[in-house]
């Protein structure tokens, strides 16, 4: 049997390829029908990533999708056909099964602004590509914060409730509801979502109405009424969300899955923290996340029986443990893995045999490459270095609950027992920037934390907001803190003296240096006895007559040349070098003796290869929920959100300028997304507070693409609400023409023809014009000579043009001419990029 029969053309070239399933074939739909769903199909969605850089470890993903009317005739259908498909991709294909309302994150990562679901089966989603059709009614459901779907839902009051937003849409008018408990980035979004439909499917030519408030949109209301009726009674409460909070997805378990004789066994291996060996490439095995997800991995060399039975088996792991029917299933292929898999163990390697990815090697290098960190963001993301560290420092020490500055004298000098504030100025591209770090003993109290916090944030109003704040942990300190202080950060046990100033060294300490240069190098006191001592690096042992500079075997010549430097800080003592093996006695005598110690060399810090995730924060319950947000790039980053970038190494909170009180929980969301961590990650992992416009280099360098200047001229919600006003609407003839013509609305929607002019209409009043003022029928049918739209004032545009869409009256082919793109493809855009090309022709 040709396993490829009735199998569609695979375009390697295309990023994101749909099919809609019938019996056994596969269906292709156009672009256009993208994000539109039926509930009684089953679809298919091959995403191949295209940018090496967003590709995120090589894999592309395949999903089939079930809606909850498909039959189960066509469930199976998709099922047989997605496996048929996987088969042609090859194992480097990552395959999930997605159910109607409980995609995964990834899935709704492809659409942009969001996923309609629709009632109806086949027919319907294929007469659905077409454009410009008008005969349309029906009430759509909108929910979600960054991943958004619109759900159609019965046209009556009866499906509103006050906690989210529904938008009637009457094929040429369509009017936006927001409910009284819903978010200003809900309302954003949904806008967004209902302004994609009006230019997919109606080409643009719909009037768009936005009822914030009942009281002060009343016609628009009897529009609602004379389609939906009366409304009588108390409308229903906001309807609680149902997202997984963190602490949900932290509950791992794995299980290996075998056949023994005539039965299969699944069998409990390991629990939170998993490790990969606990993975043979001879066997399958199941991990269950808490019951949010399933995933099954296969190994290399397991069976193709095994590999064929995984989505039955996951399912009936799934009824088993009496899951939901939903709950969502991954298929992973060894070597394949999703970064949301790999991440649920304490430590991934992409390396053959085991081997760890080690990043060591790139500290070492960045004295070559600091020349290059300007011009190349992924550099100084990857190094942790928006620069070499020249640049200012200014240090304070917190002392009664208050900020107490150090001298220059004794930067970089810094005791277990405090808390400092060590700012860092620098320039990039002629613009000064700032980096606070909060640095943080492990001794310290929790008032002086609370300081700490406090003190930085009255830093950060000083500075309007600009400052970059960075929360270090004592020996987790990043590269770029550690090269602003040149290789000389001492770290001394105890609390400081009045000032900052380190305790004057009155007994034997031992210190352990470690780094080769000016720009990794730290020094921590330790306890001064010999088994503190490690062969692979260096030590000062400081008495009150003489510092031994003791140099291990293990030790290189960069790293003795850096402690020569080091050693300068404790001024006052002789120094003696000593080699490891030919210390004298009085060396032994000033540590209590000899002891054993470690005489391996010591292995550079190991580092998780995985690939960095976005994630967008909220707290809807009290518990962090966090959606993510795969193959990210600049444009998922929204004013209103609070948006965590997971680098393994470190944690950014990039904070939207209109995130409002969200801001504050910020690093407090970091600190619980570190504790609940599948893989228990350190919770001394440094987070790093990122505000919007002011990013350095070590956070936009993750991201493939970045505009320094996307932030400028970005409306707000409001100004969009009131800036998009359309001197003569259809809305304003329709709510103009009285109760008998908004009755018989609801049967003109037949005619495709329209005599209702083009424009966004977005608040419901009636306008200062009257409907005999509208557009003239060449703006109307989109015929006006560029001439007369180009580089012209608002009172110079032809009557009837809407001001804010004045490229919308150009004909289909002047537009083509001057834009190099079709309407449907400009408008397609991003709203800021559209802004841009209207900027640079003439049509702002």
């Amino acid at each position: 049997m040709d396993t490829n029969q009735d199998l569609p053309a695979i375009d390697s070239h295309r990023v994101l390829q749909i099919w809609v399933t019938e019996n056994l074939k596969m269906l292709p739909l156009p672009d256009r029908a993208h994000g539109n769903f039926f509930e009684e199909c089953c679809y298919i969605i091959l995403h191949v990533p295209q940018s090496p850089k967003a590709n995120r470890g090589g894999s592309s993903d395949l999903h089939y999708w079930i809606g909850k009317e498909a039959s189960a005739e066509t469930q199976g259908a998709a099922v047989t056909s997605v496996q048929r498909l996987q088969e042609v991709l090859g194992e480097q294909t990552v395959l999930h099964r997605e159910s109607q309302g409980h995609e995964s994150d990834c899935f709704h990562s492809y659409f942009h602004p969001g996923v309609v679901y629709r009632k109806g089966g086949r027919a319907s989603a294929l007469k659905h590509v077409e454009t410009n059709l008008y005969n349309v009614q029906r009430l759509l459901h909108i929910r979600g914060r960054k991943h958004v779907s619109a759900t159609e839902v019965t046209l009556s009051w009866n499906s509103f409730n006050k906690g989210d937003i529904f938008l009637l849409d009457l094929g040429k008018v369509m009017i936006q509801w927001n409910g009284p408990k819903t978010s200003i980035s809900e309302k954003s979004r949904a806008l967004a979502l209902t302004c994609s439909l009006r230019d997919r499917e109606r080409g643009g030519r719909a009037q768009i109405g936005v009822v914030e408030d009942e009281n002060k949109a009343t016609d628009l209301v009897h529009i609602m009424e004379a389609v939906l009726g009366c409304r009588s009674g108390s409308m229903s409460a906001a309807v609680p969300s149902d997202s997984i909070s963190q602490q949900q997805k932290a509950n791992v378990r794995l299980y290996h899955v075998f056949e023994k004789g005539m039965d299969l066994v699944v069998q409990e291996l390991a629990t939170r923290p998993l490790t990969q060996d606990l993975l043979q490439e001879e066997g399958c095995y199941l991990l269950d996340q808490g019951g949010f997800k399933i995933y099954m991995w296969q190994g290399r060399k397991s069976s193709p029986q095994d590999k064929k039975a995984a989505f039955t088996r996951a399912v009936g792991f799934i009824q088993a443990k009496g899951y939901p029917s939903y709950t969502n299933v991954e298929v992973v292929s060894d070597g394949a893995e999703s970064t949301a898999f790999q991440q649920l163990f304490q430590m991934w390697s992409k390396e053959p045999d085991g081997k760890k990815h080690r990043v060591g090697h790139k500290r070492m290098q960045a004295k070559l490459d600091v020349s290059k960190l300007h011009t190349q963001p992924e550099l100084a993301a990857q190094l942790r270095m928006v620069d070499d560290g020249s640049g200012q420092v200014e240090v304070w020490c917190i002392q009664d609950l208050q900020r107490q500055p150090v001298d220059p004298k004794h930067h970089g000098q810094l005791c277990s027992g405090n808390c400092y504030l060590a700012l860092y100025t620098y320039k990039k591209l002629g613009r000064v920037r700032y980096i606070l770090y909060l640095w943080q003993g492990l001794q310290t109290t929790i008032e002086d934390t609370k300081a700490l916090n406090s003190n930085a944030e009255e830093m950060d109003l000083m500075y309007h907001g600009a400052l970059v704040q960075a929360h270090v942990t004592m020996g987790r300190e990043p590269p770029h803190f550690l090269a602003i202080f040149q290789g000389q950060l001492v770290v001394f046990q105890g609390c400081a003296d009045n000032g900052g100033k380190r305790p004057p060294i009155s007994s034997t300490r031992l210190f352990h240096m470690q780094g080769a240069d000016s720009l990794n190098t730290r020094t921590m006191e330790v306890p001064a006895r010999a088994s503190s001592l490690t062969s692979g690096d260096i030590f000062f042992l400081v008495t009150t007559e003489v510092c031994y500079l003791w140099f291990g075997k293990g030790c290189n010549g960069d790293q003795r040349e850096m402690a020569r430097m080091v050693v300068t800080v404790f001024a006052g003592n002789n120094t003696e070098t000593v080699l490891e093996g030919r210390e004298p006695p009085h060396f032994w005598e000033a540590l209590g003796g000899r002891a054993p110690y470690p005489s391996n060399k010591r292995l550079p810090e190991e580092f998780s290869s995985t690939q960095p995730r976005l994630f967008e924060c909220s707290s809807p319950s009290g518990c962090l929920v966090l959606m993510e947000v795969v193959f990210f790039d600049q444009e998922d980053l929204d004013k209103y959100d609070v948006m965590l970038l997971d680098t393994c190494q470190e944690i950014f909170l990039w904070l939207g300028e209109e995130a409002g009180d969200q801001r504050k929980e910020a690093v407090a969301w970091g600190r619980e997304y570190l504790r609940t961590h599948p893989a228990e990650r350190s919770l001394d992992t440094p987070i790093i507070l990122v505000k919007q416009g002011h990013e350095p280099a070590t956070f936009t360098g993750w991201f493939v693409t970045w505009d320094p200047y996307k932030w400028m001229n970005n409306q707000s919600y409001e100004e969009i609400v009131e800036g998009s006003l359309c001197p003569a609407s259809a809305i304003s003839e329709i709510t103009a023409a009285g109760p008998s013509t908004l009755l018989a609305f609801k049967s003109s929607q037949e005619s495709p023809e329209s005599d209702l002019e083009l424009g966004h209409r977005v608040d419901g009043k009636n306008p200062s014009k009257s409907p005999s003022e509208g557009c003239s029928s060449s703006a109307a049918n989109g015929s006006l000579p560029r001439e007369r739209l180009m580089h012209q004032a608002v009172e110079d545009l032809p009557q009837g043009v809407d001001p804010a869409r004045k490229e919308f009256y150009l004909s289909d082919s002047d537009f083509q001419d001057i834009f190099g793109k079709s309407k449907e493809e400009f408008y397609n855009m991003a709203k800021w990029k559209q802004q841009q090309e209207k900027k640079k022709l003439g049509f702002f």
